[in-house]
């Protein structure tokens, strides 16, 4: 691991904040379950709103943000265009009572583009595309890219471009709601993290949704990571902690990303 990312100037604090659970993560989760090649959903990726689970997880997250500190609460707000981000932002930072923060939809913090495999389970990628299953194993989770979609590392230039216009704002907090994938790519980003750990990461670690993942400034400038995946807020209010599990087989990963 390199000694992390750093410019002129940084926020004091980066909140990194995974939405709550959605529509598509249940059809997901039912369609592996069934067998299904393909998820039961009729509208579009960006368009999948939040559960009914969801909207309690963000409920109890604004809760847990109204119990902050005045230094703990955000000033800008960048969110991820997809419903499901975006919503969870607006429930989450509604009714603060000492001040509303700047928030901005950012298209950089949208959901990693799966192309030809949108919508697919992993037996409907098998049957589809079998030619595509070497490929992946031969390239390796971070640098494939689907037909037609993003690899990891695609996803991880957006966060590279976001990161470095913070080195403009006058924030010193800063929140950002978005997905798994792009959490991971800001992990890449900002600790340096080699291939090996971050899908290791990736793979021993799901993302809970609303997870709260903090990063601080060091005293050389420098943004350090100080927790990971907290979901402290939902166990306060004994809201549901909900996550995808981990593929048995890290090269089966390639068909099981799902909807995050």
């Amino acid at each position: 691991m390199n000694e992390g990312w750093t410019t002129r100037h940084v926020p004091a604090r980066l909140v990194v904040v995974r939405h709550g659970q959605s529509l598509g993560n249940l059809a997901d989760a039912a369609a592996r379950e069934g067998g299904s090649g393909r998820l039961e959903l009729t509208t579009r990726d960006a368009d999948t709103p939040l559960s009914d689970t969801g909207r309690e997880q963000a409920q109890a997250l604004k809760r847990a943000v109204a119990r902050r500190g005045a230094g703990e609460r955000p000033g800008l707000v960048l969110t991820s265009p997809y419903v499901r981000a975006a919503d969870t932002a607006t429930i989450a930072l509604s009714g603060l009572a000492d001040g509303t923060p700047v928030v901005a939809r950012d298209e950089r913090l949208r959901e990693r583009d799966l192309g030809a495999f949108d919508g697919l389970t992993g037996d409907g990628i098998r049957a589809a595309h079998p030619e595509e299953a070497e490929r992946r194993a031969f390239t390796g989770k971070l640098y494939y890219r689907p037909p037609g979609g993003e690899s990891w590392t695609d996803v991880a230039l957006r966060v590279r471009q976001l990161v470095a216009d913070l080195a403009h704002t006058e924030h010193e907090c800063v929140w950002v709601f978005t997905h798994q994938a792009v959490i991971l790519a800001f992990r890449l980003v900002l600790e340096g993290l080699t291939e090996e750990e971050v899908l290791r990461i990736d793979r021993e670690e799901p993302l809970p949704n609303t997870s709260v993942t903090t990063y601080e400034r060091d005293d050389a400038g420098r943004l350090r990571l100080s927790t990971f995946a907290d979901v402290s807020h939902l166990e306060q209010e004994e809201a549901p902690t909900t996550r995808e599990e981990p593929a048995h087989e890290p090269v089966d990963r390639l068909v099981d990303e799902g909807t995050s």
